[in-house]
């Protein structure tokens, strides 16, 4: 059911900025099934998450780089890592050939010397755009970090080839010295391409440390705090020693969902969504005439070439008919395969960083069976597809894509547009809370309050989201209020999860939610 209204007060941007590290209640946490997992993740009140990006550079890592930017207000980053993968690593230098671990890209390549390597520029070249966009970023919010920083915080890890893990390169140590620094908070490393340089990181804390009498307690630091998002499997490094060596370290493994984000979206995407990726939207809303870095945003049939790369051809007009993935015409989205591991971050209200099976921008992810520090994108992690009629593990990440990509054009025009002539996102408040007791067949009321930083107009809506939980509870939407039937058959220990979703009518519009996690005792 939806509700129209007005936001009854104004926030500035500063008091209006969501915390990440407030949402949990530990008492439900600590009570529910993943605790083991997640209770460690909490972090401190009013802080943002702690991540890394490596990356190996192929053109979907570019866009989800700018789109990562773009976000950079709403995480810390520490770290801009070059890597390597199964798809592109630079070669010694020396004409070693090297042949693939991998099965896939073994039958493809056979032994090369080098392969599709982009280099070790093009994100710095990003950040030079970034820094000409940066004075406008900050007048939506201060918390976009400076181009010098950005700047300090690249680092070349482990290159050579795919999975080449024995060199201790300057990302590497620079991963190691992050894990390893006084601070507790969990730090994300998203794993864009292979996670060898990750691996190599965890591998020199092993080899400084396992001697020492400390070690157990050392690891288990390590363990506690280091959480990999990785997007397949693009080496055999994790396979091959962090799974072994670092069993404890969380895993969330993206090896579906971010397909409905990457290089066959045509095939996979709602067909409501698919316009806001082709062309007409992604050149006029996002690309053209919004300042230097988005006109880098890659893009089919846009002329633009990467360097090192000679299966890139999106760019060609004469190559965006009948390609692998089907048809396009120009300004068509290409890829951001990545970008699912840095959306993860990102607090709109579903309180989802904490725990993965929630679901929420970066995918949603269910606990293996065999393994409780692995989350993974399996079968058990679908969602409803009202388009299909059926269970669908690509719409746990394509049902939030239409909002993603209009706040992703919001942040196109702060590049450009004062904040009186941008559009913000709504803020909603639960006066329950996010976490709430109840009994098999009460009927809850939640209290709902909104506020729009641009005074304008938000349309509620609230829903269940049974596949998050252990089933469907009924939720009617009166006025200001969520009324909620918790089924009479609900037993103790069961979680109901009720979504409350606000978008505004302002240009692009704009969508927050909170997230109701009702359990039974």
């Amino acid at each position: 059911m939806i509700i129209s209204l007005y936001a009854a007060g104004v926030v500035t941007p500063a008091a209006y900025k969501p915390t990440l590290r407030n949402l949990f209640n530990m008492k439900n946490i600590l009570l529910g099934l993943l605790a083991l997992c997640i209770s460690s993740s909490i972090l401190a009140k009013g802080q943002l998450p702690r991540t890394i990006v490596t990356t190996d550079g192929e053109i979907d890592d570019v866009d989800t780089f700018i789109r990562m930017l773009m976000y950079s207000n709403e995480y810390h980053v520490e770290g801009l890592i070059y890597s390597s993968s199964m798809w592109h690593y630079k070669g010694d230098g020396k004409g070693t050939k090297f042949t693939s671990e991998m099965e896939m890209t073994r039958k493809m390549y056979g032994a090369k010397t080098d392969l599709r390597w982009p280099g070790v520029q093009w994100i710095q070249d990003l950040l030079k755009a970034y820094a000409q966009v940066h004075p406008n970023l900050i007048l939506h919010d201060k918390n976009f970090p400076s181009p010098a920083y950005l700047y300090s915080l690249v680092k070349v890890g482990n290159i050579d080839f795919e999975g080449e893990m024995d060199q201790i390169t300057e990302g590497s140590e620079w991963i190691k010295a992050k894990l390893l620094d006084k601070d507790p908070d969990p730090i994300y490393l998203q794993a864009w391409g292979g996670t060898n340089t990750i691996a190599r990181a965890l591998k020199s804390i092993e080899e400084q440390y396992s001697a020492d009498k400390n070690w157990p307690s050392i690891k288990a630091k390590i363990s506690k705090k280091a959480i990999i998002y990785t997007v397949m499997d693009q080496d055999a490094t994790y396979k091959n020693y962090i799974g072994g060596h670092w069993p404890e370290i969380r895993v969330f493994y993206n090896a579906h969902q971010f397909a409905s984000f990457a290089y066959p979206w045509k095939r996979i995407m709602p067909k409501a969504t698919q316009p806001y990726f082709e062309g007409t939207y992604m050149a006029n809303k996002i690309i053209l005439d919004h300042g230097p870095l988005l006109k880098m945003y890659y893009s089919y049939g846009d002329g633009q070439k990467q360097a090192g790369d000679d299966e890139h051809i999106h760019g060609d007009p004469a190559h965006i008919q009948n390609t692998q993935w089907g048809n396009f015409s120009p300004y068509d989205f290409i890829s951001e395969g990545d970008s699912p591991a840095f959306l993860h971050l990102v607090d709109v209200g579903l309180n989802n960083l904490n725990n993965p099976s929630f679901g929420g921008w970066g995918g949603r992810f269910v606990q293996a069976k065999d393994n409780p520090y692995r989350f993974e994108d399996n079968d058990e992690s679908a969602d409803f597809n009202p388009e299909t009629g059926k269970m669908d593990i690509n719409y746990s990440q394509t049902r939030w894509l239409i909002a993603a990509q209009e706040d992703f054009a919001a942040r196109a025009d702060w590049c450009i547009k004062s904040f009186a002539d941008a559009n913000h996102a709504p803020q909603i408040t639960v006066k329950e809370g996010m976490s709430v007791w109840a009994t098999a067949g009460q009927k809850l009321s939640l209290h709902l309050e909104t506020r729009d930083p641009d005074r304008n107009g938000i349309t509620l809506r609230a829903w269940p989201y049974p596949e998050a939980g252990s089933g469907k509870a009924d939720v009617e939407l009166k006025d200001l209020v969520a009324h909620v039937q918790i089924p009479t058959t609900a037993q103790k220990g069961d979680l109901f999860h009720v979504v409350i979703e606000g978008t505004d009518n302002g240009k692009p519009a704009l969508t927050r939610y909170r997230r109701v996690v009702i359990r039974i005792h």
